[in-house]
């Protein structure tokens, strides 16, 4: 049983392959980025609850987005911190699993949670005609949709389709990309497809269209001689594409790794290069509540109460988190 032991260990306390000062400048960036994702997505998730007001349809979707990105934070930067500081992978080739598998996991299912708020959106505002009604209820059967598809898709490693291990400098791990064989090609082509380029698309179709019906909604405002939202119109704009560009900024890198390593096999990829797409995904749970608070006076005003601890009083002026998508709709359909 030692010897097993032992050798399950080895597995993931691989031989130092990058500068002592490299992994010290990797440990102290993955500290603030774990100090940043946990204090953003515990503020966005504590002014959720103490305004219960605010857990409309929409936000009950961005409620699950903090969950998940706070689980990034804690399952993914803050044991890479840790790793880093070490130098290897020290905690032996079932955590390595275990972590691999959980930042799979929760980076799908936030991927998927955008996916599911552009969808929700666009149903509201392009489709106000078409009998969709977005409730709570709604909402949380998309939710446990997301979930389960991307617990789909993240289980696989674990029962033999493609794996995960140590990746890159050998700190932190993830699926095999490294791993040359054509069952793990198979994976990576099909997840891939199905959990980068289909949500891809479906966030580009939806929020294109978001935008194209705003701007049909002001200008038959303004030859009816009615006030311009365009206020409300350049918040949308602003948020839609810092979600977007936050979005491909994180992912992409991590998707063309492996596009790359199923088109040329035989290709070398330094261990630093092979490290950095991992990287980049593990920065995402930071920028949504940012995204947020600035777009949303509402959010932002909540979140200084509590920050304050009450000694800030909010001057609410009426509507709900996302209330800019609700009064395009109003304006679409009247009461």
């Amino acid at each position: 049983m030692e010897s097993i032991s032992t050798t399950d260990t080895a597995m993931t306390v691989q031989p130092t392959i990058f500068p002592r000062v490299g992994y010290s400048i990797l440990s102290y960036l993955m500290f603030v980025n774990t100090l940043l994702s946990v204090f953003n997505n515990l503020l966005v998730i504590a002014v959720m609850l103490k305004n219960v007001h605010f857990l409309n349809a929409m936000n009950v979707i961005i409620l699950s987005l903090a969950v998940s990105d706070l689980m990034i934070a804690t399952c993914g930067s803050a044991i890479v911190t840790i790793t880093n500081y070490q130098g290897s992978f020290f905690l032996g080739d079932g955590f390595c699993v275990f972590q691999g598998f959980a930042v799979n996991y929760f980076g799908l299912v936030s991927l998927c949670t955008l996916t599911l708020l552009a969808y929700e959106r666009y149903n509201v505002v392009c489709k106000p005609m078409a009998g969709f009604k977005l409730n709570v209820r709604r909402s949380s059967q998309g939710l446990l949709f997301v979930w389960l598809y991307c617990l789909f898709w993240a289980i696989f490693p674990l029962l033999g389709w493609s794996s995960y291990g140590p990746e890159g400098v050998q700190t932190s791990c993830s699926l095999g990309w490294e791993e040359r064989s054509w069952n793990n090609y198979s994976y990576l082509i099909f997840y891939t497809l199905m959990c980068f380029i289909l949500p891809t698309a479906v966030i580009v179709y939806c929020y294109s269209n978001v935008l194209m019906s705003m701007r049909k909604i002001n200008k038959s405002i303004e030859l009816q001689g009615g006030e311009n939202c365009s206020e409300d119109n350049e918040h949308a704009v602003r948020m839609v594409l810092a979600m977007i560009i936050a979005f491909f900024i994180c992912w992409l890198p991590y998707t063309a790794l492996s596009v790359v390593v199923v088109v040329d096999p035989e290709i070398y990829i330094p261990p630093l290069v092979a490290t950095m797409p991992m990287y980049f995904a593990k920065t995402s749970p930071v920028y949504n509540p940012i995204i947020y608070f600035l777009t949303n006076k509402r959010f932002r005003e909540s979140s200084l109460e509590i920050l304050s601890c009450g000694r800030y009083i909010p001057r609410h002026t009426g509507g709900l988190m996302m209330c800019s998508m609700q009064r395009s709709q109003s304006r679409i359909n009247p009461v």
